[in-house]
This record gives structure tokens, sequence and C-alpha cells, in this order.
């Protein structure tokens, strides 16, 4: 049984998602959250999974609205809610799906927030500053390493920030620019390390084994005292806002995420294909990466512009 979900139907639905689907860690604690919420409006109405109505599922709904939840979090949970249903129906605990008729929020897909390359470069500037001074603190060159290996590794491949924490120090010594990361559900695909970026993780390693030679026997290129064994995800979120601030930018503009979209972004800008991007960002389907085309719509606008020959017209 699934800690912190005591339904047994719902802890069938999310050990199917595990196992025939793949699902990440994180991914299997979001449905779990959503699973449990909607399980405890259920038991508070004196219902289950089992006898739930589309009219509960509707009034559920009508309760995250009221809560506060914005559209985009409600239709997340209205979707586990569905797939939770269907489950049962085709597993045969119901006659019924409830949920099939239920309509979602409205909702527009938002644009990502995209970085400049020039903004992307000032990151990777004031990362950089002092990892050369011998008069500043061992820890301050350390973590100026460290912050500007994980940038320079980011922006260069594109990874998911749980990919980029927790790259193995192997990483360093491959032999090809070439990295390959298992990703969501199990996914394999390559990924490009640029010569900056391994550039980045020698002077991080040599560095660490000169100050810090303690951590030459951990398994991870970005060690730490944590559970994981490995710098948290939310560790170099926090730190990088703190370097984007230094560098002139809002703090509330710049996340780990935000380089992965400055990565696609940025290629497509240089004429990368839409499919091409989509492996990198090891996106299982197209439609995923589609968020992007607006950066396609602007360089074929741009492209007629400039070679149509009637452009000037």
């Amino acid at each position: 049984m699934t800690p912190g979900l005591t339904d047994p139907l719902g802890c069938l639905f999310l050990d199917m998602i595990a196992a025939e689907r793949g699902a990440a860690v994180n991914t299997l604690h979001a449905y779990e959250r959503d699973l449990v919420d909607y399980c405890d409006f259920l038991d508070g109405a004196g219902s289950g999974p089992k006898q739930a109505t589309t009219q509960q599922i509707r009034a559920y709904l009508e309760t995250l609205d009221a809560r506060g939840f914005k559209a985009t979090s409600i239709a997340r949970h209205l979707s586990c809610v569905r797939q939770f249903h269907r489950f049962l129906y085709v597993e045969g605990r119901r006659d019924d799906d409830p949920a099939a008729v239920i309509e979602g929020p409205r909702r527009g897909r938002s644009l990502p927030k995209v970085l400049t390359p020039g903004e992307v470069d000032r990151l990777l500037a004031v990362a950089r500053e002092g990892i050369d001074d011998p008069a500043r603190p061992a820890a301050g060159r350390l973590a100026a390493a460290r912050m500007h290996c994980l940038l320079e590794t980011l922006y260069a491949t594109g990874l998911r920030v749980s990919e980029l924490v927790a790259l193995p120090r192997s990483a360093a010594r491959a032999r090809e620019p070439l990295l390959a990361i298992k990703g969501k559900g199990g996914r394999e695909r390559l990924v490009p390390l640029s010569d900056a970026s391994r550039a980045a993780m020698n002077v991080w390693l040599a560095l660490r084994a000169e100050l810090r030679p303690g951590q030459g026997t951990s398994p991870w290129l970005f060690p730490a005292d944590s559970e994981s064994g490995h710098v948290p995800r939310q560790v170099f979120a926090r730190d990088l806002k703190t370097v984007a601030v230094a560098a002139g930018l809002r703090a509330d503009l710049v996340s780990p995420h935000v380089l992965r979209h400055a990565f696609a972004s940025h290629l497509l800008q240089n004429g990368a294909d839409l499919r091409v991007v989509q492996e990198l960002l090891g996106h299982a389907d197209v439609s995923t990466t589609q968020i992007y085309t607006h950066v396609l719509d602007e360089r074929t606008r741009a492209m007629v512009r400039d070679l149509h020959p009637l452009s000037d017209r």
C-alpha cells in the first residue's frame, strides 16, 4: 500500500501507473497527492470511488475552485480523477465511468518564460566570478565552480533539473561529447555536451579534488550531504536565483526550468528541427514540444520577410 493513500483501489491504480507506464517517483507522488485529496472529499460526502457519481466529481471540482486552485491545477486534478475512474472501469471494478463526460476548465496554454542568449551569458559570467581567485575562501570558490558547472551543463543539454543534479561523476569522463540519460518512464536519450560544459566539469572536479579531497569517492558529479547524496534540486534552484539577482535579472523569472526552455528556444531560433528538440528534451510526444512553435512562427515570418522576392513591395 502506498504511504499516505489508504484507499485500496487508489493504491492499485498507483501500482499500475508505476508498473505499466514506468512513471517517475515525482509523478507518482503528484498522483498520490491528488488521489488522497479526491478520496478524502468522497469520504466526507459518505461515498467512495466505487460509488462516486458524475455530480459528486463536479462538486469536487467546484470545491477546488472555491479553495483558490488555478485552472491548470484543477485540470491536473481532473486528469488524475479521469484516469483513476477509467482504470476502475477497465479493470471491472465499476460498470460505468462517471468522469468520462466531464469537461475540464478552459485554459490557454501559456508560453514558457525564455531568457535571451545575452541574459544567459550574464548568468554564466556571474557564476564564473571568483573561481580562480586564491584569496577567496575555499567554500566560495567551490560554490562558484559548482554553480558554473551546473549552469553550463544545463544550458548545453536542456536536462530536467532532476536529471542534472543526479548526473554521475562518470559524466565528466565521457570520451564522446554526448551523455546517455535515462529520463521519465525509463526512456533513454543522448544529449550533447558543449566544450564549455566539459571544461566547466573539469574545473569543478579539479577544484573539488584540491579543496575537498574527501569527496573524491562520491559517485555523483555534484555530491552533497543530503539524503540522496547529491545536490537537491531545491538547493540549485535557490542558489540560481541568487546568481540571477547578481546578474541584474528578476529572480522570479529565472529557474532551472527556464534555462531548459532557453536551451530549446535558442536551438529552434537557430534552425533546429522541432523533432530533434523533442528528442533532446526527452518528450515522449511532440505535442509537448509544440509549446515552442511560437519560436518557429517568428522564424518563418522572418524567413519570408528576408527571402521572398516580393517582400519589399
